[in-house]
């Protein structure tokens, strides 16, 4: 797997594992926020660890990219007159919205852009 974007291993071999067969691993970002521990990015889905069950149970959950009804990068501030430095993106599926902060607005933006041409059908 060829240039595969990833903050930490063990999350990268985390996604990894689970992939399926032909599935290409795109980027595997850690999570600032509580609740979300890294978003993973494949050419098929995107991959939550959700740390957010009671008891201290994680989920990995797959989001297909035909299921997101929205990605937004998320900002507190103004959109007017200026650059958006957002470091958290939000995926709205039927009825639930994750957000996501990451480390950084340029993995944010990368994140953005690969759900958004998956989830659009746009071809490169």
């Amino acid at each position: 797997m060829a240039d595969v974007e990833f903050d930490l291993e063990d999350q990268r071999q985390a996604v990894e594992s689970g992939l399926l067969p032909g599935e290409q691993l795109i980027a595997v970002y850690d999570a600032k926020d509580s609740g979300t521990g890294f978003i993973g990015l494949t050419d098929r889905r995107v991959v939550l660890q959700d740390e957010s069950y009671v008891g201290g149970r994680i989920a990995l959950t797959s989001i297909p990219y035909r299921g997101v009804h929205a990605i937004s990068l998320v900002s507190n501030k103004s959109f007017l007159g200026g650059f958006i430095e957002a470091s958290t993106v939000s995926i709205t599926i039927s009825g639930h919205t994750y957000e996501v902060e990451l480390r950084g607005h340029d993995k944010a933006r990368h994140v953005h852009d690969v759900v958004l041409h998956y989830a659009t059908g746009v071809s490169s």
